[in-house]
């Protein structure tokens, strides 16, 4: 993990007066791991004051990743990818279907989905101002959230749907990040292109702030496509919300591949 002025709970900073100032938070982000993933327990109003913190301090560019059902599902299909986790800031849990298997397995993994944690960030913390970095998106989205937070400074980058395959192309957007200074850059290019991105710009230790990897936050935030209501997310049930809102797109992550998640997670038991 990289070194912060703002470090794991678990760990120190090399100033001793920062390391009293953190006493009092250092169980926030505490890790623990769950499927092979270390998960940071952060809750959603801790998550997002550290995250805020972390980019108001100009550091050295890091990441944030919001694993969910998909990227654990996937990750026993490529392991390799599992690195991408390794090098992030931290890793918090997108999804309640593994809260609630977390629960089963005697964890406190609370859900900080990663369209809440964006959602708070443009509403709460932002000067319409400031520098704001999207990758991902459409021009439409794009607009419509200039539009709705008067934001005067939002820099977009448009990669193209290769991008996993396309290393010009992941070049390109990690050069738009460095030349794109900003508290909070936004990947929202899927899983897990986005997080390959933002290991890039890390690796190449241009940029400063903090990615989020937030997939479709950005469409969620500008309203072209729609999160469950909130009884439904109390429910742990926004998955059955989504597939029966767009059936065609969604019906194979849902019906086919999410269902994996149990013999995944039986088998961790098992070896734990």
């Amino acid at each position: 993990m990289t070194n912060l002025a703002f470090p794991h709970e678990n760990g120190s900073s090399a100033d001793p007066a920062e390391d009293t100032l953190l006493l009092d938070r250092r169980h926030e982000g505490r890790e623990q791991d769950f499927m092979g993933v270390h998960f940071s327990g952060f809750s959603p109003e801790s998550l997002l004051r550290r995250v805020e913190e972390i980019g108001s301090a100009k550091q050295a560019f890091v990441y944030l990743c919001t694993p969910n059902v998909d990227h654990l599902v996937r990750l026993e299909r490529e392991p390799a990818l599992l690195g991408l986790y390794e090098g992030a800031w931290a890793n918090v849990n997108d999804s309640r279907i593994l809260q609630t298997l977390a629960d089963l397995s005697g964890l406190s993994l609370p859900a900080c989905p990663g369209s809440d944690l964006t959602q708070a960030l443009f509403e709460t913390c932002m000067d319409p101002a400031e520098t704001v970095v999207v990758i991902g998106g459409t021009q439409d989205v794009i607009e419509t959230v200039r539009t709705r937070f008067g934001l005067t400074n939002l820099r977009w980058h448009a990669p193209p749907f290769s991008l996993r395959t396309n290393q010009a192309a992941m070049e390109e957007a990690a050069a738009f990040v460095a030349a794109n200074p900003a508290r909070f850059t936004f990947f929202c290019v899927g899983s897990p292109q986005q997080e390959m991105l933002a290991r890039l710009v890390q690796q190449q230790g241009k940029a400063i702030g903090i990615g989020l990897c937030v997939g479709a936050s950005i469409d969620f935030l500008s309203g072209t496509r729609k999160r469950a209501p909130k009884w439904m997310q109390q429910l742990r049930l926004e998955w059955l919300f989504r597939l029966l809102d767009e059936p065609q797109k969604l019906w194979r992550r849902y019906l086919v591949e999410g269902p994996k998640i149990v013999r995944i997670w039986m088998a961790w038991r098992k070896q734990r």
